[in-house]
């Protein structure tokens, strides 16, 4: 086969993903696997730590990360989605990929897809390409010590789960991408917990019941030790300052008495503690070195935006990225805790989404709420969002914004001093304001 000819753009990557790549969504890990043998099979040079959830994911993978590379242990991650630009998805020690190792992985990737398809074989699809390069990238170039690894969606069909991780972490399990995943928790559940390998330790940070017994039950039948939140290890909020909290946890292994993040809201400390145990899993089956001040230390230092993220004072702005409704809930019951005069909610969601279940809890702490459309191809229009608020809510005060820009200029401009601002919705609308408010560029 002649050697593809290389990419010297990112943009020369991303119209090649287009036209070369699989559609949507599509469950399956044939396509991952066949790559990945042409290749060699780089992601069995790799440790991993693999995390799936339905929220969570994220800080918990920061969490775990950042106390790694305080230990001084090489770690890679790979995230979805990214807010300020694409290269965050792949990072080393924080890093994001550079455009050169990017450019040079896509183009080896790019050239064995091309390879398979003449042999008339079905080609990745863009998530599944960025997983692959994911996957070459660490193995061959960055070599960390560890990967922390995000499931995109679900986990048993997730094109993360061709690896054999160190340990398996199920974070919170909610009602999300639920036409594809399942109707009901259970269903939800099952295909999370299809990240359980035979043999392999499993951290949950679940707390519905039939959630713990699907996930108990996986376990079992894979002979894995199971580390279920509030039987095996807990966290238990001590205080909360304006931009971080503290919390103890409790596990089989270690206590530590007082841990600090960065991160707001009780679910944090939910996912504070599933980091700590995953971290203590490493430590002792692995014999990883975590020393409690580095371990202090890494957790007090690490960076998630979006979440529960202050941007502006007087009056405060709020970003979350909540886009199903147990992290709405969650958003809620963290607002709950806070002191403001009045509340401006600025919302936009997309299409596929339980738009009245992210609503449900929001709606009525807000006094004000404006309705925006997300700049992406799933996105609900600002006209049919503010009809289903005026459904739910008849007698809130509701209008749409012509964008998420003008929208929260409006609000700024009108809020009094002592009002909160709160951003939310889509994790694609506080990308969008978070790169707006950077003037960065996505590309």
């Amino acid at each position: 086969m002649t050697e593809k000819t290389p990419f010297t753009q990112s943009k020369e990557v991303f119209q090649w993903m287009k036209a070369n790549c699989g559609a949507g969504i599509q469950p399956g890990l044939q396509r991952m696997e066949q790559v990945l043998a042409k290749m060699g099979n780089p992601e069995r040079r790799l440790k991993f730590i693999h995390i799936a959830g339905t929220n969570g994911k994220g800080s918990t993978a920061a969490m775990v990360a950042s106390v790694l590379q305080e230990a001084g242990y090489p770690t890679g991650m790979f995230t979805s989605p990214y807010l300020d630009h694409w290269s965050e998805r792949i990072r080393m020690d924080g890093h994001p990929i550079d455009k050169e190792a990017f450019l040079l992985w896509a183009q080896r990737v790019a050239s064995v897809v091309e390879e398979l398809k003449e042999e008339g074989l079905e080609p990745p699809t863009e998530f599944e390409f960025w997983t692959l390069i994911a996957i070459n990238y660490f193995a061959r170039d960055a070599v960390p010590w560890f990967v922390v690894w995000e499931t995109g969606l679900g986990g048993r069909l997730d094109s993360t789960n061709v690896v054999y991780p160190l340990v398996s972490v199920v974070t919170h399990i909610g009602h999300d991408h639920t036409q594809l995943l399942g109707s009901n928790l259970q269903e939800i559940a099952a295909e999370k917990a299809g990240i359980i390998k035979p043999g392999v330790p499993v951290v949950s940070g679940c707390q519905q019941e039939e959630a713990i017994q699907v996930l108990c039950n996986k376990a079992k039948e894979n002979r894995s030790t199971l580390y279920q939140v509030g039987r095996d290890f807990t966290g238990n909020r001590l205080s909360e300052e304006a931009e971080s909290q503290t919390f103890r946890f409790s596990g089989p292994f270690r206590e530590y008495e007082s841990l600090s993040i960065p991160l707001m809201g009780p679910h944090q400390v939910n996912n504070g503690a599933v980091a700590m145990m995953t971290l203590e899993v490493l430590r002792q089956y692995y014999a990883t070195i975590l020393e409690r001040e580095t371990v202090i230390t890494g957790l007090k230092q690490t960076d998630w935006p979006g979440r529960l993220e202050k941007i502006s004072e007087h009056p405060t702005v709020l970003l979350d990225g909540a886009h199903n409704p147990e992290a709405a809930a969650a958003l809620a019951d963290a607002l709950s805790s806070r002191t403001y005069e009045r509340l401006h909610l600025l919302i936009g969601v997309l299409e596929d989404k339980e738009v009245k279940g992210i609503l449900s809890p929001l709606l009525p702490l807000a006094d004000q709420v404006v309705a925006v459309q997300v700049n992406h191809e799933r996105t609900m229009s600002a006209e049919k969002l503010l009809n289903i608020i005026r459904k739910e809510d008849a007698k809130k005060s509701v209008h749409t914004a012509s964008s998420p820009q003008s929208g929260l200029a409006e609000l700024k401009e009108n809020a009094g001093a002592k009002d909160l601002i709160v951003v939310t919705g889509s994790l694609f609308l506080i990308s969008e304001l978070r790169r707006t408010l950077s003037n960065k560029k996505d590309g």
